[in-house]
């Protein structure tokens, strides 16, 4: 009996590594190995062995692994990994989101990043938004004086700097090309990838972890 559970376990396992495998492979994201596929999935067994990864897990993992701390920035995350907007990770978006936080290229991280700062996902990222995610990620200042009128700047300086079509807003090409201009700006409304050292050494311990 034991024999026929793990048996299944591991064709069970396979087909979940190719359906990975050829998601990837579908989006041409060519530098995921196998090796590192195997890994990625072993990892999410042993989060969660029965189901899914929810909400709160995926967040346990962002914050162990990658030191991310901001609550609201973390939920997008989460739905940026989401594709089928079930409230759940499965080992299909856990891969295709990992790999690109750990080796995606420029053009895969600003879009990843656009998509977390679209809070509402309609597309752009309005003021008010900009707002919201500075006034959670920004530290908060020492002095009496309204932080809020400071963010409120700030937001304006991004609109000047970022908005080529002046629509006051920022879409995706708004973004696109003022990170390409500017590649410091990826991150302007706060932390959504991880540090290189925080890849460098989750991507060791993966290594580790395997054998």
């Amino acid at each position: 009996m034991v024999g026929e559970l793990m048996v299944s376990a591991r064709r069970e396992f396979h087909a979940v590594m190719m359906r990975c495998r050829k998601a990837v492979d579908r989006k041409n994201i060519h530098y995921v190995s196998k090796f590192e596929i195997e890994c990625l999935l072993g990892l999410y067994k042993a989060a969660c062995s029965k189901g899914k990864m929810d909400r709160n897990r995926f967040r346990d993992f962002l914050h162990r692994e990658f030191s991310m701390t901001d609550d609201i920035l973390m939920d997008r995350v989460f739905k940026a990994f989401d594709k089928d907007n079930d409230s759940l990770v499965g080992p299909s978006e856990w891969v295709e989101g990992l790999s690109i936080l750990l080796r995606g290229n420029m053009e895969e991280k600003i879009q990843f990043c656009f998509d977390v700062y679209d809070l509402n996902s309609d597309g752009y990222i309005s003021r008010e938004e900009m707002f919201h995610m500075l006034k959670t990620s920004l530290v908060k200042p020492t002095s009496d004086e309204d932080p809020d009128e400071g963010i409120k700047d700030l937001v304006e300086v991004c609109i000047k700097k970022m908005d080529d079509d002046q629509d006051h807003r920022l879409s995706f090409k708004d973004f696109h090309a003022a990170v390409l201009r500017e590649p410091l700006l990826i991150e302007c409304f706060g932390p959504c990838l991880p540090a290189d050292k925080d890849v460098k050494g989750f991507l060791e311990k993966l290594s580790v972890n395997s054998k």
